[in-house]
Formats: structure tokens, sequence, C-alpha cells
């Protein structure tokens, strides 16, 4: 009954749009009035805000938030098999950007909001990203890379190159497209065939979280994702890596996975035998538990992610041994 609602929704949401469109044929003003009511301005980076609308005023406050936004795996909806965490999830609402430099300088910006060196007396971060979050953080950590802001990266079905969707020669009309037809681009990358409950779920929660984008947001982030750019490994080569993939059908191809396997060989690399296009939903355990693994190599060191009361003395016995291993085999070297 609820995905059948669900489904009801979003097809009657198309149908306006669709309906909005004729209208705008026959009338050329409603058409320029429908564009102009998608028109966005460009702004300075935003307070963070939850899902009431209210800023948040403290640092603590917004740590807290950017914490668990970016370096957590999580969903809006209850996962019985995932341990306890003493947190809360808040909803964040971010600028538009248009361009990879304007995100990069954003995000940049945000990071020095926080003051994170005064938080943790260290302002490099862990970061995952998953797809396109995947793609600009590995050009937040290059575009970085003369002042190191990233420490490390998580990349779940991700990619180095756009040119591997071919639609950069599209890229750049985006933001005249409706928002249906920015939908249809997007839903054409979703699964069509049978897949199990979770990855059915998963699917459902992420068409859902796009019917709740403007055009703007849509418009904007498909242009981040296919304008032309590619990551050069050479200005993140210090960065340490984790690769994290599926094994069945996902928006990226062999080809895809191989070029991200070259540009970074010595990566670490996370294998799920499934988990579609969006695994840290539907296999969020696994995920959460590749992401502990890639933290748990900088534990005891200034960079640790994790509580230093949580790791246990055999770890850390573990994590002095290799440091020591490794910097004899630099000094033999």
């Amino acid at each position: 009954m609820r995905t059948t609602i669900k489904k009801d929704i979003r097809e009657a949401k198309r149908q306006l749009e669709r309906n909005t469109a004729d209208k705008a044929k026959e009338d050329p003003k409603r058409f320029f009035q429908y564009f102009s009511s998608k028109r966005t301005v460009k702004e300075e980076v935003k307070f963070i805000r939850n899902s009431k609308g209210e800023s948040k005023d403290t640092d603590s406050e917004t740590v807290d938030a950017l914490n668990l936004h970016f370096s957590k795996v999580f969903t809006s909806e209850q996962v019985d098999d995932l341990p306890e965490v003493n947190a809360t999830t808040k909803e964040l609402q971010y600028p538009v950007y248009w361009d990879l430099l304007e995100f990069c300088d954003g995000f940049r910006k945000l990071l020095d909001h926080l003051q994170l060196d005064k938080v943790s007396s260290y302002n490099k971060i862990h970061l995952f990203g998953a797809s396109l979050g995947g793609f600009l953080a590995q050009k937040f950590a290059e575009y970085t890379h003369k002042s190191p802001r990233v420490h490390s990266l998580i990349l779940c079905n991700s990619f180095s190159d756009t040119s591997i969707f071919n639609q950069t020669w599209t890229a750049n009309s985006f933001w005249l497209m409706p928002a249906f037809m920015l939908k249809k681009i997007v839903l054409g990358n979703f699964s069509s065939g049978p897949v199990d409950p979770k990855m059915a779920d998963a699917i459902d929660f992420m068409v859902d979280r796009l019917e709740s984008l403007c055009q703007s947001e849509l418009a904007s982030r498909l242009t981040l994702n296919c304008q032309n750019s590619y990551v050069e490994p050479h200005k993140i080569k210090d960065v340490a890596v984790t690769i994290m993939d599926v094994f069945d059908q996902s928006a990226l191809s062999s080809e895809a996975k191989e070029e991200m396997y070259k540009l970074y060989p010595n990566a670490r690399r996370a294998h799920l035998k499934t988990g579609g296009n969006f695994p840290y939903l539907c296999r969020s355990a696994e995920v959460n538990l590749y992401i502990q693994i890639h933290l748990r190599q900088f534990h005891g060191t200034r960079y640790a992610a994790i509580d230093p009361s949580m790791v246990t003395s055999e770890e850390r016995e573990v994590q002095i041994s290799s440091s020591h291993n490794a910097r004899d085999s630099d000094e033999l070297n």
C-alpha cells in the first residue's frame, strides 16, 4: 500500500509538469514565467539549518551536524542490524553550485567556518563520497593540494572522469530543462529489473529524495556530474584512499571501475557482492564496516577519527607496530 501511494504521488507530480509544459507551448508567456520561477541566484555559503529551518548557532552544534552528514553513512529509516550510536541525524541544506571550482571554494569556506583545527587540533578531514559525491571529494582534495585539507578518501561507486557519461556536450544546457526532464535523465540510471527488498526500499527512498529536489538543485548536480573534468592523481598522491564498489549492476561501467583502480594503484579495495547504485542504503552494515576498517589505520595518530577510548590496546599495538615497520622500510629504501 505504501509503495502504491508513493507511486501515485510521483505520477501525479510528473503529470502536473507535463501539463505545464503543454500549456507553455500554447502560451509562450507562460513558458517564460515557468522558467523565471526556477531562476536562482548565486549566494555565499549559508549557515547550516535543520529540517525546521533553524540555523545552528554554536560551533559544537554545527560540528556535530556536519560530522554526521559527511562522516557517517545513514538513512532516514530504521535499520535493525546496525549497532546503536548515540547520535542524532540532521538534515542539512546547502547552496546550489554550478561549477566545480565554486563548489570547492564553498566547501572550503564551510570547513573554515567550522574551525575544525580548534575542535580537534588539526584541519585535515576524512571524506566519504558516493557517485558524484566521491568525484567532488576527489576534486576538493585536488583543489587544496598545496595546503592539504583532506587526509583520506572513501570512494563508493565513484568515478574520476566525467567523460564516461558521454554528456559533456549537454552539461551547459541542463539549467534550461524543466524538472521532469531532469528527473527522467536521473531515473534512467536506476535499476529496473528484479531486486531484493532492501535494494527496492533503497531505490524507493532515493526516488522520493529525487522528487523533493527543485529544478535548480537537479540541474546544478547534473551539471557538476557531466561538465568536462577529470581528477589529477599526482596532486592527491599522499591521500589514503579506499575504493568501494559492487559486483552487481550499477550506473558505473566496468571500464570506469578499472580506471579508478589504475588511478589509485595503492588504494585499498572494498568489494560488495550486491548493492546496486545505493549500497550505503541497502548494504549499510557492510559499508559501515568497511568505513571502520578504513579509519582503523589512523588509530593512535593525530588523524584518528574514532574516540581513543573506543580503541583497544591490541589495536593500538598493531598500529604502533605497523608504523615502525613502515618507518624501517622507508629507511632501507
